[in-house]
């Protein structure tokens, strides 16, 4: 059986600086250090991050006075903020950066007077997050029926941005849908778009044309992840979701000759080589990588991480 690795695959800079938050903060503080919401979809990281003294909390209010505090990479409504002030509690703000770029682009479209539009998955933290950042009433779309069902005129004055996980294929239909019923209507360039989300997603189709069947490595409430299992079912392929190798099922690659494996941007290399392993136990493997783009972007730490912690003796 051939194994072929999406290139890129798994995970992206905003992640890397997330978990790199809460490593550092543990170092830099002791332990504990309260996370609200998981720091990235994916149970794996929030279990090793448990391991070294990490607790997750779904609300503000389960964190003790004065104690510690992430807020995940998927970013926070400005009213957490301000319970987070209110309590008195150190915040270390791991929202990724282009999810604060959208938040900067909503706030700057609402404060010239537009109804501000947002493509995105109601429910997902990274919309309530947003939608919860701008001050100003947002409209959220998901479909280019939801456009047509927004109660605003055809020509007021609107702005549209979108969810990072959401690639260019996957906002152009929704985007010309509101381009075709408001006459002044603006969003940030694709060029802004998650790099990410794009690179990985074009990275899954190329892997469709070399393969018979796609295994994803990523969390079941990962929308990225999730995404990338589709493209491979639009593009005519058998495609599975697994968390790791303990969830693949032998009757997914029976008789296949070749496999294209991925990952999303919350999952990390050690389980994209557990799936690896796990198809080895089933016969003789021949894994190799797909030319791609290489990604070297780095985000910075906040300023108060990037010294090393302080011996104590």
């Amino acid at each position: 059986m051939r194994v072929v690795l999406a290139q890129p695959r798994g995970f992206c800079a905003g992640v890397v600086r997330a978990i790199d938050i809460v490593e550092r903060a543990l170092e830099k503080y002791g332990s504990p250090v309260y996370v609200r919401h998981e720091i990235v979809h994916n149970r794996h990281v929030v279990e090793k991050l448990k391991g070294k003294g990490a607790i997750f909390v779904e609300e503000l209010d389960e964190v003790p006075q004065g104690a510690r505090t992430v807020f995940s990479a998927h970013g926070v409504p400005l009213s957490v903020v301000e319970q987070a002030k209110t309590r008195g509690l150190p915040v270390l703000d791991a929202t990724c950066p282009l999810v604060s770029k959208v938040h900067m682009q909503g706030k700057r479209y609402a404060s010239r007077g537009r109804t501000l539009i947002l493509i995105g998955h109601a429910g997902h933290p990274e919309v309530e997050g947003t939608m919860g950042q701008v001050g100003a009433p947002v409209h959220l779309v998901s479909t280019e029926a939801d456009v047509e069902k927004l109660d605003i005129p055809t020509d007021t004055p609107a702005a549209y941005v979108t969810q990072t996980t959401l690639s260019v294929d996957d906002t152009k239909g929704v985007i010309a849908a509101l381009k075709k019923r408001f006459s002044d209507i603006t969003g940030p360039d694709t060029s802004d778009i998650c790099y990410a989300t794009q690179h990985r997603q074009s990275a899954v189709r190329d892997l469709c044309k070399v393969s018979d069947v796609i295994l994803v490595v990523g969390a079941a409430n990962s929308s990225n992840s999730n995404r990338l299992r589709e493209i491979g079912v639009e593009e005519g392929l058998p495609s599975y979701l697994i968390a790791d190798g303990d969830e693949l099922d032998p009757k997914w690659v029976e008789g296949v000759a070749t496999v294209g494996l991925t990952a999303g941007a919350s999952a990390p290399e050690e389980l994209i080589q557990s799936v690896i392993s796990a198809l080895r136990r089933l016969g003789d493997v021949e894994v190799s990588t797909m030319d791609g783009i290489v990604e070297n972007i780095e985000f910075r730490l906040p300023a108060e991480l990037r010294t090393p912690a302080t011996a104590t003796v």
